[in-house]
């Protein structure tokens, strides 16, 4: 075993630290723009999601897990909610009003389904922590 593989296991969850906290951060942007009805690029705000993808590498081009990598941040194609709204500063002549496309609950499940995989890819780099310490501590004597 080569003395990059014995830190891989840091690696992978490095990566799924990284692209979780980057979920967290996408989740709490499209919470705090839930009522955005205008932004710079015109229109209300639209949801945004992460898109992850398993990166793989291996030794000897024998493929292998390396971790997980954010590849893209993209809009979210479903409709915006229409309201009505007649003193609203964005309303239409019908007094309409095209509201952001990101619906709170699901927002706060996504939340916490990041959270816990966050906490996940924490515990596991703690385990490999420990168990490198009791390693070393047999070794020494």
């Amino acid at each position: 075993m080569a003395f990059n593989d014995l830190f891989r296991a840091t690696g992978i969850s490095r990566s799924g630290l990284n692209a979780e906290r980057l979920r967290m951060e996408v989740t709490a942007n499209n919470i705090a723009n839930a009522y955005s009805t205008r932004t710079a690029a015109g229109g209300p705000f639209r949801r945004q999601d992460v898109i992850f993808a398993a990166v793989l590498e291996g030794q000897y081009g024998q493929p292998g897990l390396g971790g997980v990598e954010a590849v893209d941040i993209v809009d979210d194609p479903t409709p915006f909610l229409v309201v009505s709204l007649p003193g609203h500063p964005d309303a239409d002549e019908q007094g309409n009003v095209q509201m952001p496309n990101v619906e709170i609950p699901i927002e706060m499940v996504n939340l916490i389904t990041a959270s816990r995989a966050y906490e996940a890819n924490v515990r596991a780099a703690q385990s490999f922590v420990q168990m490198s310490q009791q390693a070393l501590s047999i070794v020494r004597g």
